[in-house]
């Protein structure tokens, strides 16, 4: 494995663990989750591999390579995209992007044809000679993404990459992140949108208060619920919690949302009690199928809502 993280904990002032004990670890060519709401210990854990901060306890190599001790070699194998936006106000969207993709070493024309791809492929003409200071988040949240992918790592860490970015350039930044992969990085996706993760990953860790609640295939992690199905109510505005059948199994209550899971057998009168809820203006909407990520992670996740959580950079 490129990336080896065995038993990293980190503990802050008055006892808090970011990281409790997290073994992971991430292949050349893969792209890797990391899944998890705010607070969970996701940024943290990416300050510790690329050597920004020191674990408590536990080791990180990198190719070998103990991180920890040799801080530097991660920074020199690591393209970061960070989750706060880069200070690039003085700069123009080509001249951020030719400046990293040339202090990580790459040739000028190289550099120059590489930067000029991704701004091609993310439709960004309009913006490239336009200087940082006066473009939308959106746009300087691409940016980012070029200036971590023009000169690739042997790690390339994306923490949350397509916050603000409409959903057309989205599915194309997704394209290159696979792209990327099948190049020989390896890429850690930092992020709490579980729909996308689905999609893109290879493997994932979902952690939640600084621990792996699960981790494995998006396949791997579902099929423990079998044949069964997960029925999801949403509640009317103001409307109370009805009372669960007992039929219905583990049920996670999240703000107006309710998500409960279905044996085979007790399909058909899950659905006529959802209907009967409707009809009464009980429920706004309710759906059954599948189990997908999201209901696993909804299950492994303790209040996914909640934002004030600590252990982690916002």
């Amino acid at each position: 494995m490129l990336l080896e993280i065995k038993k990293v904990t980190k503990v802050y002032k008055k006892k808090v663990k970011a990281n409790d004990n997290i073994s992971l670890s991430i292949a050349e060519g893969e792209v890797f989750g990391l899944l998890g709401p705010n607070g969970a210990g996701k940024t943290t854990l990416v300050n510790q591999i690329i050597g920004l901060t020191m674990p408590t306890s536990g080791s990180i190599t990198l190719n070998s390579v103990d991180v920890i001790a040799n801080p530097g070699y991660a920074r020199e194998s690591c393209s970061f995209q960070s989750q706060t936006q880069v200070p690039i106000s003085g700069l123009s969207t080509m001249q951020a992007i030719e400046l990293v993709g040339r202090i990580r070493g790459g040739k000028k024309a190289d550099v120059r044809k590489r930067a000029m791809e991704l701004i091609d492929m993310l439709e960004m003409d309009e913006w490239q000679k336009t200087l940082g200071l006066t473009i939308s988040g959106g746009v300087r949240r691409l940016v980012a993404f070029c200036m971590a992918a023009v000169t690739p790592g042997k790690i390339v860490i994306l923490d949350e990459p397509t916050n603000d970015i409409d959903p057309l350039r989205r599915r194309i930044l997704w394209q290159e992140v696979q792209a990327m992969a099948r190049r020989g990085s390896a890429v850690l996706l930092v992020t709490h949108n579980v729909l996308e993760a689905e999609r893109v990953v290879d493997r994932l860790a979902i952690i939640d208060l600084g621990k792996v609640m699960g981790m494995g295939t998006p396949a791997s992690l579902k099929q423990d619920e079998g044949d069964a199905m997960h029925l999801e109510l949403i509640l009317e505005p103001g409307a109370p919690e009805p009372p669960l059948p007992d039929y219905l199994q583990q049920p996670v209550i999240v703000n107006r949302r309710i998500l409960v899971r279905v044996r085979p057998a007790d399909i058909t009168t899950a659905i006529d009690w959802a209907r009967s809820l409707k009809e009464s203006n009980a429920i706004e909407e309710f759906s059954l199928g599948p189990a997908t990520l999201e209901d696993i992670y909804v299950q492994m996740v303790k209040n996914p809502d909640e934002t004030d959580r600590p252990g982690e950079a916002k």
